[in-house]
């Protein structure tokens, strides 16, 4: 099968029940045998909101600098080159640092369930540099 571009989309802030700030993406495989891939470009402090996947996700950073974050634990930093395995049902939320953009190509597997906004104080509780920061 050979994918073409399929189709752009763009989140304005306020208007979105899956994201918070201002996002982009392309569509590359809409929902095609239970996978969906999109490359996503978040700008800065924008982030998606609480969820998980059926039987997972992958991530692969291709620019920027960002953050990740399973429920329970703190945020961890994410940076080009990085790939992310996001385990089924994993509870979890991923974004732009608060300086700079991120972008990702997204792999989910299965359905995927949307929850709650990741409040200010969830994505405060990360600190705020990136330079040198070792994975």
């Amino acid at each position: 099968m050979i994918i073409r571009h399929a189709n752009a989309w763009r989140v304005q802030p306020g208007k979105a029940s899956r994201f918070t700030g201002t996002v982009a993406g392309d569509s590359i495989l809409p929902a095609t045998d239970g996978v969906v891939i999109s490359t996503i470009t978040f700008e800065p402090g924008s982030r998606t909101h609480w969820h998980s996947h059926e039987r997972g996700q992958i991530l692969s950073v291709v620019a920027g600098y960002g953050l990740i974050c399973t429920a329970g634990e703190e945020p961890r930093r994410l940076r080009p080159g990085d790939w992310v395995w996001v385990p089924a049902g994993e509870r979890h939320w991923h974004g732009a640092a608060p300086d700079t953009h991120l972008t990702h190509t997204a792999i989910s597997l299965g359905t995927t369930q949307w929850a709650d906004e990741v409040t200010e104080a969830e994505y405060a509780e990360q600190p705020h540099e990136h330079e040198g920061e070792s994975a």
